[in-house]
């Protein structure tokens, strides 16, 4: 087996089309659009690279392609942890052990070379929002947008070679008609009487005002996390640019007590129902055929992003309200039948407890693994937020 590095167009090439060779047969599988995976590996688009590095290689076997992988270092992430990490990623091979592991060695070694004691996967050169875990549980529902998704023997592959789960990323799925449980629909309706609570959706031509807002809640919100740096302003304008092409303004709403931003509910219509239709090439023909479905409203369902609640505020019944109130507007149009409510991991059990008094029921079960350099070194899960 011949381990090559991506670094022209014709492994490019082979890079993408792998996974059309391994999922020919699997009807829910819907591929990456190549423009997008590109934008992770290209410096000038990616602004990861400005303090890390990334690197991918494919594995051919007698002249055809039957794997590939990346590895990637952050180096501005490490510097604020006692563990050096290295990430791997895009991750995609044929049912054959050999070439799996052949393809972790080559990715562990570029990784301890440039001394890190951990490989974390897989996860994405970017945001944890896109590309990031490995399905462990249900893997016969289509991946909504920039999900990760992959055949049930992915996962003896990573746990062989020795990685082990780090955390559990759980999907929700809820119908849009539900009624919130009694609970929750007391709590959201003292909050609606309050006259300090305001809801407001996200307007285009106001984009600044509402990136703001997010990354203060955002901020609030995370703060506990380990390894958590804080979101810069700069990151969170550069997620609502990306976000903006797609977003529809009834999906994203926001709280606020006394004018202050307290909570956020971000959705984007779950575009993955059109761009099965693209066939993973964002070409001028793609861009036909995307337009057609927007029009034709192919898009019945929504996926949920991000769901934020100042600490301050949480427990309150504003999960509820904030949520009820999407619910509310989206109602009005009837455009959407259901939501999917993207991964919260373990590690958030008052998030997990949030999302499933809204009526959601778990969907999937990914995983992040972890994979420690010294073999003798004590492993320990992801610590939970409290």
């Amino acid at each position: 087996m011949t381990i090559l590095t991506v670094n022209n167009a014709t492994t490019e090439k082979e890079f993408h089309q792998l996974p059309f060779s391994i999922y020919k047969e699997d009807k829910s599988w819907v591929p990456h659009l190549k423009q997008d995976i590109e934008k992770v590996f290209d410096n000038k688009q990616n602004k990861f690279f400005r303090h890390g590095e990334a690197v991918r290689w494919i594995a051919q076997k007698d002249g055809k392609t039957i794997g590939r992988i990346a590895a990637f270092i952050n180096e501005k992430a490490n510097k604020k942890s006692s563990t050096k990490i290295g990430g791997i990623g895009f991750f995609e091979c044929m049912n054959d052990e050999k070439a799996a592991f052949q393809l972790f060695e080559i990715a562990k070694q570029w990784i301890k070379d440039r001394g890190m004691d951990t490989i974390e996967g897989p996860i994405n050169f970017g945001e944890k929002d896109k590309y990031w875990g490995l399905i462990i549980e249900n893997f016969e529902y289509p991946p909504y947008y920039n999900q990760n998704y992959n055949p049930p023997y992915y996962v003896p592959f990573f746990e062989n070679f020795g990685f082990k789960k780090y955390y559990e990323q759980y999907i929700f799925h809820r119908n849009v008609s539900d009624e919130l449980i009694p609970l929750l629909r007391e709590k959201s309706a003292r909050i609606k009487k309050d006259p300090k609570f305001t809801f407001d959706t996200i307007k285009k031509d106001n984009l600044e005002k509402y990136a703001e807002d997010f990354r203060t809640i955002y901020n609030r919100a995370w703060v506990k996390h380990e390894g958590f740096a804080g979101m810069e302003k700069r990151q969170a304008m550069t997620i609502m640019k990306t976000i903006k092409p797609i977003l529809d303004e009834d999906l994203i709403h926001f709280a606020y007590y006394d004018t202050q931003p307290v909570g956020f509910f971000i959705a984007l219509p779950e575009i993955n129902q059109i761009f099965k239709y693209v066939h993973g090439n964002l070409n001028w023909f793609g861009k036909l055929k995307f337009l057609y479905h927007k029009i034709k409203g192919t898009c019945t369902s929504f996926f949920g992003l991000a769901f934020g609640i100042d600490p301050d505020f949480q427990g309150k019944g504003l999960e509820g309200a904030i949520f009820d109130e999407c619910r509310r507007v989206v109602s009005i149009k009837g455009n959407y039948e259901d939501v999917v409510i993207t991964w919260i991991g373990d590690f958030n059990p008052k998030m997990i407890h949030v999302i499933q008094n809204l009526g959601a029921t778990k969907l999937r079960t990914l995983a992040t693994y972890r994979y420690l350099m010294d073999r003798e070194a004590k492993f320990t899960r992801a610590k939970v937020i409290h």
